[in-house]
């Protein structure tokens, strides 16, 4: 059961969220204080750090909540299911995370276009890839021991192709699907 002071840190958390996610906008990732984020949220800087870690949180609103999105959605697949479908299902998965195609489109956007951002993308990418390889290659598993190297061109092939996809979907200014973009780059590579 949902308390009101759960009901209330929600409300609160979106709220900060939401303000990051328009001054990012407005401003520039690198160019918004957490300072002034507080301030426009309407609360001390100390509360905002009681809610997220820090600034990158406030764009991704907890990047450990993807990961176990991701594992979470990849060891209740059928066991029958072949690993791309896993994947797959466990990125759109996380894409269902935001809130709204528009908030989405924001999201991404600074992603791509925020070097620091971009940066801190790529070295929990590296890490969810970790998190996952156990994931992939228990479904892999082969007599030939190779079941480790395949099961990580697999998981980093899938993160490229979501990449990709977002790449070309910010480009597009959120034109399409983002699923469609990804199956279509995935079957860029795998044709």
């Amino acid at each position: 059961m949902t308390t009101l002071w759960d009901r209330t840190r929600q409300l609160a958390s979106q709220e900060i969220l939401a303000t990051a996610l328009r001054l990012f906008t407005e401003q520039g990732y690198d160019e918004t204080s957490i300072a002034q984020i507080a301030r426009e949220a309407g609360v001390s800087q100390r509360t905002l750090f009681r809610y997220f870690g820090g600034k990158e949180d406030l764009l991704g609103g907890g990047q450990e909540r993807f990961g176990q999105v991701l594992t979470d959605t990849i060891s209740t697949q059928p066991a029958e299911a072949d690993v791309w479908e896993v994947l797959r299902a466990a990125i759109a998965a996380v894409l269902a995370l935001h809130e709204s195609h528009e908030e989405a489109l924001k999201r991404f956007r600074l992603l791509h276009r925020t070097a620091s951002l971009r940066a801190g993308w790529l070295e929990k990418r590296l890490r969810f890839q970790d998190e996952l390889l156990p994931l992939i290659k228990a479904r892999m598993d082969s007599a030939d021991g190779a079941a480790e190297l395949r099961a990580r061109a697999v998981i980093a092939t899938a993160f490229a192709c979501l990449d990709a996809a977002t790449m070309v979907w910010v480009d597009d200014d959120g034109e399409g699907d983002v699923m469609d973009l990804y199956d279509a780059g995935l079957a860029a590579v795998r044709g």
